[in-house]
């Protein structure tokens, strides 16, 4: 019987081989939640302020709320002559007039309950556009109304005058264009077979552009109603058009299912009701976008499966592109500004994106406190309006900066209750403009009043020690104030240590015995280089060797071979704060309580133990993972896990030989093993051919098994017997 072996013994006889390369997980201690571009910034909250692509934030020209209605939607604004505007609603039907004071009135008041087009008259007045029970009612100045045209349509989408003062009109569900003659005679214009016509516009060659959803297509027809496809888009609807001087057209296209415009959330919750109190706060609360993307100009070459909508750009030559999309913000309505900009109105968030440059790149210009921004327009002084739904508002944006702007950050959340470090920022504030910081902190991920209130402002842009008290969630809220300029805020960094977390063992894979993986380009005897332990004497393979070398579900850990009374050890380890790990291997008998230590400081989560270093028997594992690495010794923890029992079994089988034969051909003889199973008995009587013999009771299942075989006495050669347990050890004997 073998002694036990010593610690010192075990550790210096152990053997590692690789094997395979393991990445390691790095993480910083502390962790630093770092904020500095567009998509990062774009995720908080804002009010008063842009950001652009480079993730400047800045403040953003004001909003001024001139009107908000009863109505929930706002379908199109168009201005008179003195500075004001009409406004078509939904879901009362009805025209509001709104004076350049603010002042409003309702000046028309539909049967129908929405009115989704509007265009001004030769003249003086309006045409009205109604659905579902579509007509066109012709307006005048005063409010009195005469019905123009009724179509056999349910829906009036779009109107607009003609460069022949005609009334072209835009229609659904079966996608016809009517046109109404100055003296009121109406006729179909042009059949899109499409379901309905959301959109017209005439081009610089005063050809009407028309935009359809199901399919999403633009046309150009001629003045004798000749139609051309200049895009078939694979978006569900391309529900906006604007068209330039040079021949240029922006469309808003939306990723519907294709069976109708996609719908604005209809009021199915109650509108809050307007107060008397006029606001111009703008806040922002926005998603990521993509600007940009060339989708190679090919008619049905409709951008990217994912995205919620986009802005396509048509040249003046038919080719086409993506200049913008989004996830998540679907686009409405688009515009040009003055300085060739274009201007994006979204929901459901009530955004406003502006896009410059080839390619495009976006500017997040503001966000109002409603679901849709639905229609843009300017007015005679050139000061750009927009409305929304959800609830139904008029806006105008004003040319001067905000004088103050607030920016509340996402919630960062530290998984743990976590100690705050540093918080420091980069900023350009011009004089007497400033950025002031504060923070606060919580333990639920959403603010609530459980959170501590804000801190007292930081004064130092290049680190200031958070004063939030601990816990898991952690936000930050910037104020920007207007001095001889905007202050510019470009990246924030809040550092956190959380609290350490114990490493896991998920799994440990214990190798069948003999099992090693080599190195790859190993020059050392680990290659088991012109050696075949399937060829030697010719002996077939065994069970353990089959399994050794047989390919396993388990990660490629390199070529796979057999050594005999090497053990191999593999595990799967993680750590919640993806900290740097080092393993530690222990071991014990089958009912002994005390584990002793074999090997520590390994790297990777593997180990080959050589067996020969201790006795015979049944043992268990634990490997111990530790994040020592990554922490210090105080917070320092360590996970573990125990294997199942396996066997080491270095100690061949005894063959023992009866004595007395049964006549002269019969031998008889037992085979007996300390540890494993009898695995294979074979007898040779030439000493070259290998016979197998199976147990007397037909079964190999025990630690001890009686055989017998046809040996004559009279033959020349001695017979050999050669036993194999299940560990593959061997035993050979002779008998006359």
């Amino acid at each position: 019987m073998k002694m036990p072996a010593t610690p010192s013994r075990a550790l210096g006889a152990s053997l590692t081989l690789l094997l395979a390369t393991v990445p390691l997980l790095h993480a910083a201690s502390p962790t630093f939640w770092h904020v500095s571009t567009q998509a990062e910034l774009l995720r908080g909250e804002f009010e008063h302020l842009s950001v652009d692509e480079t993730g400047r934030l800045a403040l953003a020209p004001s909003a001024e709320l001139l009107h908000e209605s009863n109505a929930p939607f706002i379908w199109s604004a168009v201005p008179d002559e003195r500075g004001g505007f009409w406004l078509a609603t939904g879901d009362e039907g009805r025209v509001y007039h709104v004076a350049a004071d603010g002042g409003s009135r309702v000046f028309f008041d539909a049967v129908e309950t929405e009115v989704h087009a509007m265009a001004r008259r030769p003249g003086g007045g309006l045409y009205v556009g109604t659905s579902p029970d579509g007509k066109v009612y012709a307006v005048a100045p005063d409010g009195e109304a005469t019905t123009l045209f009724e179509p056999e349509e349910a829906y009036i989408w779009a109107l607009v005058v003609g460069p022949d003062d005609a009334l072209y009109v835009a229609t659904g569900t079966r996608g016809t264009i009517y046109r109404v003659a100055s003296d009121g005679t109406a006729a179909p214009f042009y059949e899109t077979n499409a379901t309905n016509v959301l959109s017209l516009a005439f081009d610089s060659d005063e050809q009407l552009l028309a935009s359809t959803d199901s399919p999403g297509r633009l046309f150009r027809v001629d003045a004798d109603g000749r139609g051309f496809i200049v895009l078939d888009s694979e978006y569900g609807e391309l529900r906006s058009l604007h068209a330039l001087d040079d021949g240029t057209i922006y469309i808003a296209a939306i990723r519907g299912a294709g069976n109708g415009p996609v719908p604005l959330p209809t009021a199915a919750t109650p509108t809050p009701s307007p107060t008397a109190t006029v606001t111009t706060q703008v806040t922002v609360s926005v998603a990521d976008v993509q600007v940009g993307t060339p989708l190679g100009g090919s008619p049905g070459n409709g951008g990217s499966s994912g995205s919620a909508g986009a802005v396509l750009r048509v040249r003046s030559d038919g080719v086409w592109d993506v200049i913008w999309e989004s996830s998540t913000d679907a686009p409405y309505v688009v515009r040009m500004d003055d300085d060739r900009g274009v201007l994006v109105g979204t929901g459901p968030d009530g955004r406003i994106y502006r896009l410059t440059g080839d390619p495009a790149t976006a500017t997040l210009l503001t966000r109002v406190a409603a679901g849709q921004v639905t229609t843009m327009a300017y007015g005679p002084g050139g000061r750009l309006h927009f409305a929304t739904a959800n609830p139904a508002k008029l806006f105008a944006l004003s040319d001067a900066i905000a004088p103050r702007g607030t920016y509340l950050s996402d919630v960062r959340d530290a998984t743990t209750i976590a100690s705050w470090g540093t918080l420091r920022w980069r900023s350009v504030e011009p004089s007497g403009s400033g950025i002031e910081f504060s923070t606060r902190s919580g333990n639920t991920e959403t603010p609530d009043e459980t959170w501590s209130t804000w801190s007292e402002p930081y004064g130092l842009s290049a680190g200031t020690p958070i004063a939030s008290p601990k816990a898991r969630y952690l936000q930050w809220r910037a104020i920007f104030t207007l001095g001889e300029g905007s202050p510019a805020l470009t990246s924030v960094t809040a550092a956190y240590l959380p609290r350490n977390l114990r490493p896991t063992i998920a799994s440990i894979t214990v190798h069948p015995a003999g099992t090693v993986f080599q190195r790859s380009f190993s020059g050392s005897e680990t290659d088991f280089a012109g050696f075949d332990p399937l060829a030697v004497d010719g002996a077939p393979t065994t069970r353990l060797e089959a399994a050794a070398t047989a390919p396993s579900g388990q990660p490629t850990l390199g070529r796979r071979a057999y050594r005999k009374g090497l053990q191999s050890f593999a595990w799967s380890a993680s750590d919640a704060d993806d900290e740097r790990l080092t393993y530690a291997v222990l071991y014990r008998t089958e009912g002994s309580p005390a584990w002793t230590p074999l090997i520590e400081g390994l790297v990777e989560p593997i180990f080959v133990w050589d067996t020969a270093s201790v006795p015979d028997g049944s043992y268990l594992v634990r490997i111990e993972a530790a994040d020592a690495p990554s922490n210090s010794p105080q917070t320092a923890l360590t996970g573990s896990r125990a294997s199942r029992v396996f066997d080491i079994d270095n100690t061949p089988p005894r063959i023992a030989v009866d004595p007395e034969r049964v006549g002269d051909d019969r031998l008889t003889f037992t085979v007996q093993d300390a540890q494993s199973m009898i695995e294979r008995v074979e007898f040779s009587l030439d000493g070259s051919r290998w016979q197998s013999v199976y147990p007397l009771d037909g079964i190999a299942d025990s630690r001890s098994e009686r055989y017998a075989i046809t040996a004559p006495r009279a033959q020349p050669a001695q017979t050999i017997l050669r036993a194999t347990d299940a560990m593959n050890n061997t035993a050979t004997a002779t008998t006359p």
